[in-house]
């Protein structure tokens, strides 16, 4: 009888052990294929977003004419990267253009970086600049890009207001809330704006009223607006300086982050008009026949990246709705998406000559 229990309670002890040694297998083949699947997404991973080529421009000097001197963190990020050197001038869109134009379409630079995108198209429609293909534009919406390559957008500048609440209060004036409150007679010498030929945000505003109100009113109401205005700036920076200054109640100015800074430092106010605010991208180019056209072409793309877009949006100060990348988000100035107004992009360009002779008859030499 002790043998019999004996042998059973060695079956049962054997019976264990091979269970055990099943279950212990299935957990370690289990565990075998967990870490394959996860190399496996990981080799995945890898694969869909491969790392960007590296590229050698060590002992060049890219020259990049800007519209303000702000950029420097991103251009001393692309010398890190690749070792070019980067010099810039500052210049407003259209003192660019008129430049270019004036020395016959001699490259002034090899980047273009910034403005109004009426001269940028100006400038293609001249041959002054070059046509190119960057891997980074691929996802850029197509209004944000020119068809040919010859430029593409860095993002959206839009025209708002900045009040001088101080001199507003001491005159007794209403605080204006949209572009037909501006052409109100008591507003008379309070309200400056830069010339458009020169400040590519101030030809925004006169472009995007006119897609708004319509040629024949426009014009009407431009007479109107222009009673009310001294003298035009000869620097995009003008309106805003001048109206934190007292010097005007009313400045037309490019609103970002630097015009709420401002207002919050100085007691002043941020509009957007609430009947329409127009915009304009920005445009970024590389000039026909200049020197160092590759290393241009490489920085278009190093700045459509997403990691250096979201650089763009913080040293520009944009909403998330005046972006153009994809998935990158700007700040929260308030920016009423649904009040942009509805332009035609296709005829800022090729309209620009016209626009501005006929504004130089109406305003003269103001």
């Amino acid at each position: 009888m002790k043998r019999i229990l004996a042998f059973l309670l060695a079956l049962v002890m054997i019976f264990s052990i091979t269970a055990c040694t099943g279950k212990e297998k299935e957990e370690a083949a289990l565990e075998v294929t967990e870490v394959e699947t996860e190399e496996a997404t990981e080799e995945a991973k890898e694969e869909e977003t491969p790392e960007p080529e590296k590229v050698d421009f060590t002992g060049r000097t890219m020259n990049v004419v800007a519209t303000s001197d702000k950029y420097v963190t991103l251009f001393d990020k692309f010398t890190q990267e690749t070792g070019a050197k980067v010099e810039f001038l500052s210049m407003s869109s259209g003192e660019v253009l008129s430049r270019v134009e004036a020395e016959g379409g001699t490259p002034m630079a090899d980047l273009w970086f910034g403005g109004g995108l009426d001269a940028f198209m100006d400038a293609k429609a001249k041959g002054f600049l070059e046509s190119f293909e960057v891997p980074e534009a691929a996802d850029v919406p197509a209004e944000y890009k020119d068809p040919e390559g010859f430029w593409y957008s860095k993002g959206l500048t839009v025209v708002g207001f900045l009040l001088n609440d101080k001199v507003i209060a001491e005159k007794g004036f209403k605080a204006p809330e949209t572009w037909a409150d501006l052409a109100d007679p008591i507003y008379k010498d309070e309200i400056i704006m830069s010339n458009p030929a020169i400040s590519g945000t101030n030809y925004a505003a006169v472009k995007g009223i006119i897609d708004m109100m319509g040629e024949d009113a426009a014009w009407d109401y431009f007479a109107k607006l222009n009673d009310n205005i001294p003298y035009y700036g000869k620097r995009g920076k003008d309106p805003q300086e001048k109206t934190v200054a007292g010097e005007f109640a009313i400045g037309i100015i490019p609103v970002d982050k630097s015009a709420f800074d401002a207002a919050a430092e100085n007691g002043l106010t941020v509009v957007y008009p609430t009947d329409g605010i127009p915009w304009v991208p920005e445009g970024v180019a590389v000039f026909k026949g200049s020197e160092n056209a590759d290393v241009a072409k490489e920085f278009v793309n190093f700045m459509l990246r997403p990691d250096n877009q979201q650089i763009v949006a913080e040293l520009d100060g944009k909403d998330s709705a005046q972006l153009i990348k994809p998935g990158v988000e700007g700040l929260s100035l308030g920016l009423p998406q649904d009040k942009l107004v509805k332009q035609e992009l296709a005829t800022f360009g090729e309209q620009r000559e016209a626009i501005l002779n006929r504004w130089k008859e109406l305003t003269g030499d103001k």
